[in-house]
């Protein structure tokens, strides 16, 4: 049974390859008319739209539902620093699109050279070599412009997956300097399900799974420091992801 299902995992994952560069391909078009908009809010707005359609039509197709909760947090007019837990790389291509507004995320500026993806990858994310202190300067300053001009921004303080027995690893200071720094606050969001979908420890394999986003109250930047806040939405985090993480049962019939 074991050796069925790591056979099936590997073919679905090949499954969701093909599905994936497919549905880009068809959604790539729209959202490079985001360029066109002469407000980069609604511009980014429109792309994080198009994003979304061409998710719920990728995870369909790949058996993995999705329930989104906790919207309502988002107040309009407001911006936001929204950090999310890091289990798989299926967390990537869920996190910005169910959004309810334009929004960015940071992300490693090399993944910009690759053809055609580039010009989409770079639409949707601050650019930065963690490598070059010059380039984490900037971004941190380029994070702040975004948030400044009504668009939120996405990160993920665990840095990398979570190859730990933790719920979660400890997180970096960086969103919540950010956060402090230009006096937004910090809205979580725990990602449930990626981890059994796409396991870290198994290389190319994938299960259709249910899959949940909670978006969390906001936790206030004034009054805190980075640390103190940090340490404030760990907490909040890690609870959420062990008691919802008990009521999230395996495959399950598609619902978007």
């Amino acid at each position: 049974m074991k050796i069925l299902k790591n056979v099936f995992g590997r073919v679905w994952a090949l499954w969701g390859m093909i599905t994936f560069v497919l549905t880009f391909l068809i959604a790539f078009i729209p959202s490079m008319m985001s360029y066109a908009f002469k407000n980069e809010k609604e511009g980014q707005d429109y792309f994080i739209a198009v994003s979304r359609v061409w998710m719920r039509v990728w995870l369909f197709l790949v058996g993995c539902s999705v329930k989104v909760t906790g919207r309502e947090h988002f107040r309009k007019g407001i911006t936001y620093v929204v950090v999310y837990n890091h289990n798989a790389l299926l967390d990537v291509p869920l996190s910005a699109p169910f959004i309810p507004a334009g929004n960015k995320t940071i992300a490693k500026a090399s993944f910009a050279k690759v053809p055609i993806f580039g010009l989409f990858y770079k639409r949707g994310s601050v650019l930065v070599d963690r490598g070059n202190e010059r380039s984490r300067v900037k971004s941190f300053e380029t994070m702040k412009n975004v948030l400044q001009k009504g668009m939120h921004m996405c990160l993920y303080p665990e840095g990398t997956r979570n190859r730990t027995d933790k719920p979660m690893k400890d997180f970096y200071d960086g969103a919540f300097k950010l956060a402090v720094s230009a006096k937004k606050d910090v809205l979580p969001c725990v990602i449930i399900g990626t981890k059994e979908a796409m396991p870290v420890n198994k290389t190319f394999y994938l299960l259709p799974k249910r899959l949940s986003m909670i978006f969390l109250d906001p936790v206030s930047s004034n009054e805190n420091d980075a640390r103190s806040l940090k340490e404030k939405v760990y907490n909040i985090m890690v609870d959420c992801y062990i008691e919802n993480s008990k009521t999230i049962a395996p495959a399950s019939k598609q619902k978007i």
